[in-house]
């Protein structure tokens, strides 16, 4: 089918249909664990031994260039969605002729790649941080030259936390780094500093239909270029907030999404918003929705792909999300076996969420814990009382 962005003819599938995940993570997992509770039933395609959404869900194990596991996938599912961007956009180009892919592969292509991008967002109307493609040292010297330190050299393709990129704060610095970050063999990227106050995130669906909601702002705060916290509601002012989520729903509806799409934003001082990222899918800062807010990221892209009315995105209690890496994962285990007076006394609610891997490695996103509270305040409170992320709390706060 034809349909990926378009929202004509696009079919309506209800609860009792199969959805395919490109994809077995904990993403994966989490809109499978939505999704079964409307009635959906799930196949993840996934490398890994009891992927995390490989234990909530029938999974093919095989690698994600696998054409011939990919067709399996086909085969026993009503629509297919992915869960992460670098899936092979190539595979999923195979199953839009074979399947249905709201998706589309056309989004993939953009956002895996962020020269094309900043393209497509600048097409939408949206400004981003000033920024030029990088082939040679030479070039780079000259962008360095032009833009200031700090600026950021990044990996066109690849890249997540942090990595594939270098910030590069002297002059003497431009050899390495183009040397190092060169050696990933693609095109590289250097995106001028921007001075900012704070970093939030909008998460927008758009369903097959054209139907678009956008999620409440998140204020993010990241450590070591992992996402720590994320604040909701985003402490910024209510007409930054607005505007926000309307920068969210015109990249939306510029780049045919259906589904979600996550908006990473830089906050100036001024009270200007500069694009960061995009994720085509549900995102990390997305996950306090699952209990702050009337329907979660995780069931509003079940919506979305299957054709559905989109759910109230609307925000029910404030709430901090914190991210449990490996480090933290004993001591909130620990924390959780016993009566919580710390979480009494502050009148707040922590609400764990694990997914299921196996390896607790230092700073692996294992889980989440979503803090509900009368306020953000209360929330912060209890993730710094805890002990248990003293060490990012420390290094945030300063």
């Amino acid at each position: 089918m034809s349909l990926a962005g378009g929202v004509e003819a696009a079919p309506v599938l209800l609860p009792g249909s199969t959805i395919g995940l490109l994809g077995g993570g904990q993403l994966g997992r989490m809109l499978a664990q939505a999704g079964s509770a409307m009635g959906y039933r799930f196949i993840a395609l996934d490398p890994t031994p009891e992927a995390p959404a490989g234990q909530v869900a029938r999974q093919i194990e095989a690698a994600y260039d696998d054409r011939e596991a990919a067709r399996q996938l086909a085969e026993r599912a009503d629509v297919i969605t992915y869960e992460f961007e670098n899936v092979d956009a190539g595979v999923a180009a195979m199953l839009m002729a074979e399947s249905y892919v709201p998706q589309g592969s056309h989004l993939l292509y953009t956002t895996q790649h962020r020269l094309r991008e900043k393209r497509a967002i600048e097409a939408a109307g949206v400004q981003v941080a000033p920024y030029r493609e990088i082939g040679n040292a030479d070039e780079l010297r000259e962008a360095v030259s032009a833009f200031g330190t700090p600026c950021v050299l990044k990996t066109a393709t690849g890249g997540y936390d942090g990595k594939g990129q270098w910030v590069i704060r002297s002059e003497s610095e431009i050899d390495e780094a183009y040397e190092t970050l060169s050696r990933a063999g693609t095109e590289l990227v250097l995106e001028q500093f921007i001075a900012f106050r704070k970093e939030i995130s909008v998460i927008a669906a758009r369903s097959a239909q054209g139907e678009i909601k956008a999620f409440p702002p998140a204020e993010n705060i990241h450590v070591e270029n992992i996402l720590h916290l994320s604040v909701v509601p985003a402490r910024i002012e209510d007409e930054l907030q607005r505007k926000a989520e309307e920068l969210a729903i015109r990249i939306a509806e510029g780049l045919g999404v259906v589904g979600l799409i996550a908006v990473e934003l830089f906050v100036t001082e001024s009270g200007e918003l500069y694009v960061n990222e995009l994720a085509p899918r549900p995102h990390n800062s997305g996950h306090y929705t699952m209990e702050a807010c009337r329907t979660s990221q995780f069931e509003q892209h079940i919506r979305a792909i299957c054709g559905l009315p989109l759910g109230d995105p609307s925000l029910m209690t404030p709430v901090v999300m914190v991210n449990v890496l490996g480090q933290h994962v004993e001591p909130v285990l620990k924390r959780i076996a016993c009566k919580d007076s710390g979480a009494e006394a502050l009148g707040v609610e922590p609400k764990l969420h694990l997914y299921g891997k196996k390896d607790a490695v230092a700073k692996r996103k294992m889980g989440h814990v979503n803090v509900l509270a009368t306020t953000v305040e209360d929330a912060l409170q209890w993730v710094e009382n805890t002990g248990i992320w003293e060490q990012e709390t420390q290094a945030w706060k300063v």
